[in-house]
């Protein structure tokens, strides 16, 4: 008995056998082939499937060795190398049961974005499978890539062509050897005796029987021994006889370079090589190097398997309903593929679609399913967020906002308020025709200068009080302008210097009013500080406080401009805005317009506690009705501009808002106070003529009465009072003319 360790290590080469396990050196280490293993052809079919774009992907395998090991290998090679994804693996049963192909298709179905299913199946097997894909309706839907099992053959597909109509398949690179055919051809009953089973081909290649020991019986008719191969019958050259022959002479190159070097040329076998070593034939057999029956080269790795070298065929339908399989590139270590040439179901030229989920629109991250990562959901980067990467979102910068694409972000648009704004227009117009107004007025007291009505109001404060009513509809135009330090500037110092020249020269005149009754009732000295100078005096200090606040401003924090990214920072990033704008904060604008607003109420203080003066004084009463119309207006303001601190107009609204009430108490001083002057200047001159001037103590003399009248006033009618005191200081005055009665002059 031999044992089994006893038995010689003898080489072996293969030329059909592609299993990928007897690539495996360590327990097939005498094993080489001249066909590459189905390791190569699943790389293979892998890279078609990646190039196609395929990333979900089912598999089907005959059960055996074959179908088994070609899926495992395909399975193990898409994992390492990623980007494709196993809907399922189905197997083929040896002995399969009735309606067994059938749940295999709908079992494919219930993963039905897979339609490319991998084949690794024998060749009845494939037929049946594209059978069932028929019977259930499916021809167009499955995206076929078969193995070399299946290649070029036609019988798998026969009468089923529309159904497997695009498949893509792979075979091992060959070629016709044209002496074989010449060869074979020439074969017949005579000269070919050595083979045993050469005539049982003959019987079956003729459709003969040979005499009465035949192979065939009932055929109906006898062999004559005088047919000839390929021209009284089909012929076609067995795909494999490249490599049956390569097979041969690389053991034959093999065992000659063997006896080249052991025998050092002597002929026939030596003494050395009457005992081989299988080690060191083996190790000749993997030297091998040579052109093989089709020319191309014949070697051996180091686990004896030959290169990978595969043509890709794809199964299609001409437009005379003709097919072919027809060749759309080879493999040969990486892949080379014409997908210009390809066709799909009814002629379609449009790569079909075999993916788990579709891509992604830019600016959508993927939410992969887990444990399937070719499953994801789209998700939209939404608000500030842009695509950062293919699973990640990232807020942008603060003064950033997404792109269209949300692929990046760019600068958010800088923007001011423009000149030809809605906002800025109404503003802007009501100012222009202020200003106008207030030009209009100063030229008329100017030429009138010296006229009753112009001495009667005081003009040097008069004067002041109109510098400040340009001052406030002058402020509407820094205010709109383009922000920069020089306007940053004049928007500090006119914010509040308009109303404070105004109030200041207001407050000035209703004090001097207040003061003069007030003495009048205790004493006939005239009181303090009402001369002209003295009211500059105490006008320009009020305004002089005002400028010393936006000096101090100025010396903490110098002017500058700021763009503010949060005050149209809209949920929508299209329609976010940055603002440039000045730096003032709504504290700093609380603090300038502050002082003036206190000066206004102190006036309006005044106003009223002289309201009950005669009308003739010194527009008392104007100036009263001045005031509470100013407050009503500030009253206003201080809602609608605070109100709109957080919303994405604030811009406009604000600057509308500040302007607009700044021109509007100016109109209102200047429609109260001044165009009834102005009125009498130009439309009634007659009326703008000197009177009887009166003495302090005719004035404090009317001043007293009317204290006295004032508390007569609730014991009689309306208005009796108020006559009473005219028809007193009227006295031995025949004309029944209005009286203009002016202070200004009186010494303090």
């Amino acid at each position: 008995m031999v044992h089994v360790s006893a038995i010689p290590q003898i080489p072996q080469i293969s030329y059909a056998s592609t299993a990928p396990e007897l690539s495996d050196n360590t327990r097939y280490d005498f094993f080489s082939r001249v066909v590459p293993p189905d390791s190569y052809q699943a790389q293979a079919m892998l890279d078609i499937v990646t190039a196609m774009g395929w990333t979900y992907v089912s598999t089907l395998a005959s059960e055996g060795n074959y179908g088994e090991s070609g899926v495992e290998a395909f399975v193990q090679i898409s994992r390492e190398a990623g980007g494709v994804c196993i809907a399922q693996s189905l197997k083929i049963p040896r002995e399969p049961k009735p309606g067994e192909f059938d749940k295999i298709i709908l079992r494919l179905l219930e993963t039905s974005n897979a339609r490319t299913v991998i084949m690794f199946a024998n060749e009845d097997d494939i037929r049946r499978i594209l059978g069932a894909a028929k019977r259930n309706n499916q021809t167009g839907h499955f995206l076929w890539v078969g193995s070399d099992s299946w290649g070029s053959k036609i019988s798998p597909v026969l009468q089923q062509e529309r159904v497997a109509e695009g498949a893509v398949t792979i075979l091992p690179k060959r070629a016709s050897v044209d002496a074989f055919d010449r060869y074979f051809r020439s074969r017949s009953l005579s000269n070919n005796r050595r083979n045993v089973w050469f005539a049982e081909f003959w019987e079956e290649n003729f459709n003969c029987k040979l005499g009465s020991h035949g192979k065939r019986p009932g055929s109906p008719k006898k062999c004559t021994g005088l047919e000839k191969v390929g021209r009284d019958s089909s012929y076609e050259q067995e795909g494999k006889v490249q490599f049956v022959m390569d097979a041969v002479y690389a053991m034959a190159h093999a065992l000659h370079r063997m006896h080249r070097e052991l025998c050092s040329g002597v002929p026939g076998l030596c003494a050395r090589m009457s005992n081989i070593d299988g080690k060191e034939l083996l190790s000749h057999i993997r030297a091998v190097n040579f052109n093989g029956s089709a020319g191309t080269p014949v070697v051996f790795n180091e686990n004896g398997d030959a290169p990978g070298r595969y043509d890709i065929f794809q199964y299609q339908i001409t437009n005379r309903s003709t097919t072919e399989y027809k060749v759309i590139g080879q493999w040969t270590n990486q892949l080379h593929l014409n997908v210009g040439v390809m066709k799909w179901a009814r002629g379609g030229p449009a790569l079909p679609a075999s993916v788990c989920s579709v891509p992604c629109r830019p600016g959508e991250r993927k939410k992969a399913v887990k444990g399937v990562p070719c499953c994801w959901h789209c998700e939209r980067c939404e608000g500030y967020d842009y695509q950062a990467g293919e699973f990640s979102c990232k807020r942008c910068p603060y003064e950033q906002r997404p792109d269209r694409n949300r692929t990046g972000c760019q600068p958010i648009p800088v923007v001011t308020l423009a000149w030809h704004s809605p906002w800025a227009a109404a503003p802007v117009v009501l100012s222009v025709l202020g200003i106008a107004v207030t030009l209009a007025v100063v030229g008329a007291f100017v030429r009138h200068n010296d006229t009753p009505i112009v001495r009667a109001c005081g003009r040097e404060l008069s004067y002041v009080l109109l510098t400040g009513i340009f001052l406030c509809y002058a402020a509407t135009f820094p205010m709109i302008a383009e922000p920069g330090v020089a306007v940053c500037s004049l928007r500090r110092v006119l914010l509040g210097l308009g109303m404070c020249f105004s109030h200041a020269a207001l407050l000035t005149k209703t004090n001097r009013i207040h003061r003069i009754f007030e003495q009048g009732k205790c004493s006939v000295t005239a009181p303090r500080f009402i001369s002209p100078a003295s009211q500059l005096a105490i006008t320009f200090s009020l305004i002089a406080a005002q400028l010393l606040g936006v000096f101090v401003w100025f010396a903490v924090d110098p002017p500058h401009t700021v763009v503010d990214f949060g005050e149209q920072r809209t949920a929508d990033p299209e329609l976010a805005r940055g603002v440039l704008k000045c730096d003032i904060s709504d504290l700093s604008l609380i603090c300038s317009l502050g002082y003036s607003i206190l000066l206004m109420v102190t006036c309006t203080v005044y106003a009223i506690k002289t309201r009950d003066v005669p009308e003739t004084f010194n527009e008392a009463k104007p100036i009263g009705f001045t005031m509470y119309t100013t407050c009503i207006i500030w009253l206003a303001f201080i809602p609608i501009f605070f109100g709109t601190a957080q919303s994405a107009e604030r811009l406009y609204i604000q600057t509308t808002t500040l302007t607009v009430s700044l021109s509007l108490s100016a109109s209102v001083s200047l429609g109260l106070l001044y165009m009834p002057k102005v009125y009498v200047i130009v439309f009634h001159p007659e009326q703008n003529v000197p009177k009887r001037k009166r003495s302090f103590k005719a004035i404090v003399t009317a001043a007293a009465m009317s204290g006295k009248l004032v508390q007569k006033g609730g014991e009689r009618p309306n208005g009796e009072a108020k006559t009473e005191l005219y028809e007193s200081m009227e006295t031995n005055t025949s004309s029944t003319k209005t009286t203009y009665i002016s202070y200004s002059n009186h010494a303090n």
